[in-house]
């Protein structure tokens, strides 16, 4: 091969030879079995096309050259300009020898990451994640060895959409004993995620004639977006202290809604026995939907958690959830239980979505749920969350006295109520985030107005207890005023 050398694609004008030097980068295939060379010779050659190293117009030498340089036969090389002219990365014409084509465009440089970062944070209170550190790694590993050894041929098929019934049956167990919910593995799908659960219900209540859906406010941004995605508006209805208030409910005309009964959220309460009991009498006053997001409500640290709105009425409610907070939310998987008359609907859109979630993926849930991995997982994370739900109270008490704080009997965060000399709310928020603190604030679009208190969501769970005391004492730090009071005077007030 020659030593000449040649300019940089970028300096080469449309039109103009390549030197042979500039084809260093086909020897690596040429160096492959004779068995996978040419293969490896058309493969180096479009990624050279794609990558922009041969820019669109540049002239490829004959195939005589280029095989003399690569000391390889020429029909390797004319058989790989074939094949490429045909995918219509090269053009050619008789006599006119063999060109890069024009409608190849420069792949992108790199690989996108779109899962949501938290750049130049130090300490993140923001809700929703559990503790990925605490996935059963070793556990998870050997039920995947176990169900891949024993797993039959016909279960890497595609499976039944509403997953495999191995799983189904112990998701139905499993429901029916920790959240008395009332579970008929026949009607039970699994979904990717509470997610999709809400998406395929968007689409069956679309298909029913529904165009709006009720929304708790304040409630999860997400809910909507699904919904939306499903061609349905929302209306955000007002809460309580006993959770959904029932007359704005009446109102709206709505005839399905989404709640989170067992531990709202964001606000941490759990809907009065007597509201949900009006609650239900709504559903059945106008034959409409109650969807029950039970998103976290296996962790309650006071006494046995509260029962699922379903058990009370199958008819009337869809109860969705999800192994995104006990085990990870990058398992993507989660269930739906609806009303019968809504089932075969739901299955055939979930057939046309994706076909069904991963089978092994499945089998080694069920094979966790089984024998005990699941059960022995969720106490372990209740006894973590515990503590640290105990020490980000304690610390609040400390550094900013006269905090309200509430929702702390359940779920992975608590709501603060900072009194407003530390507002107001853009200011806190502000100082907070220069000093690399990442809050929420309980943002509701029916608050009334005039209540100077500064409302936070703190999310716990997925911080060491060390980490919940450096954060508190960022912020206590950033939203220290000179003229306020001294904030080691006195203490807050906590609320179940």
């Amino acid at each position: 091969m020659t030593s000449s050398r040649t300019n940089p694609p970028s300096d080469r004008a449309a039109g103009t030879d390549v030197g042979s030097a500039a084809w260093e980068l086909l020897l690596p295939a040429v160096e492959e079995p004779a068995r996978r060379r040419g293969r490896a010779l058309q493969s180096a050659l479009r990624e050279a096309v794609r990558s922009g190293r041969l820019v669109p117009g540049t002239r490829l030498p004959s195939s005589r050259a280029l095989a003399a340089d690569l000391r390889v036969s020429r029909g390797l090389v004319t058989e790989a300009y074939e094949q490429l002219t045909a995918e219509g990365y090269l053009r050619s014409g008789r006599g006119a020898g063999t060109w890069v084509g024009e409608a190849v465009r420069a792949a992108a440089p790199e690989v996108r990451d779109l899962a949501e970062r938290a750049p130049g944070v130090r300490v993140d209170f923001r809700p929703g994640t559990p503790d990925l550190s605490l996935f059963p790694r070793a556990a998870w590993a050997a039920a995947h060895r176990s169900v891949l050894g024993r797993l039959p041929h016909d279960a890497l098929g595609y499976p039944d959409p509403r997953g495999l019934p191995v799983l189904r049956e112990a998701l139905a167990t499993l429901l029916a004993r920790r959240r008395g919910v009332v579970a008929d593995p026949e009607r039970l799908v699994v979904c990717s995620g509470v997610a999709q659960a809400t998406t395929l219900l968007g689409f069956v209540l679309h298909g029913r004639g529904l165009r709006t859906v009720g929304v708790e406010d304040p409630g999860s941004h997400e809910h909507s977006a699904l919904f939306t995605s499903a061609g349905l508006a929302t209306t955000d209805l007002p809460l309580d202290d006993e959770g959904l208030a029932i007359e704005p409910l009446v109102r709206s005309g709505v005839r399905a809604v989404v709640t989170t009964p067992a531990h709202q959220f964001p606000t941490g309460i759990a809907y009065s026995a007597a509201r949900r009991s009006r609650l239900l009498d709504w559903a059945r006053t106008v034959d409409g939907l109650i969807v029950e997001d039970d998103y976290d409500g296996d962790f309650r640290y006071d006494r046995a958690p509260v029962g699922a709105l379903q058990g009370l009425d199958p008819r009337h409610v869809a109860y969705t959830g999800s192994v995104s907070k006990s085990l990870a939310p990058g398992l993507r998987l989660g269930w739906l239980l609806a009303p019968a008359d809504m089932t075969d609907e739901i299955v055939a859109r979930k057939r046309t979505m994706d076909l069904g979630n991963p089978s092994v993926d499945q089998a080694v849930l069920a094979d966790f749920i089984t024998r005990g991995g699941y059960d022995r997982q969720l106490r372990r994370c209740q006894r973590a969350y515990r503590e640290r739900r105990d020490t980000l109270t304690s610390m609040l008490a400390e550094c900013f006295p006269g905090t309200a704080v509430s929702g702390i009997a359940a779920g992975l965060h608590i709501i603060a109520g900072l009194p407003g000399r530390y507002g107001p709310e853009p200011v806190l928020l502000a100082r907070a985030a220069r000093a690399g603190v990442a809050l929420r604030p309980l943002a509701a679009k029916t608050a009334a107005s005039g209540d100077r208190t500064v409302n936070l969501v703190l999310g716990y769970a997925h911080l060491a207890p060390s980490e919940i005391e450096r954060g508190v004492r960022l912020l206590a730090e950033a939203l220290r005023d000179p003229a306020g009071p001294d904030p080691r005077e006195g203490r807050g007030r906590v609320f179940t």
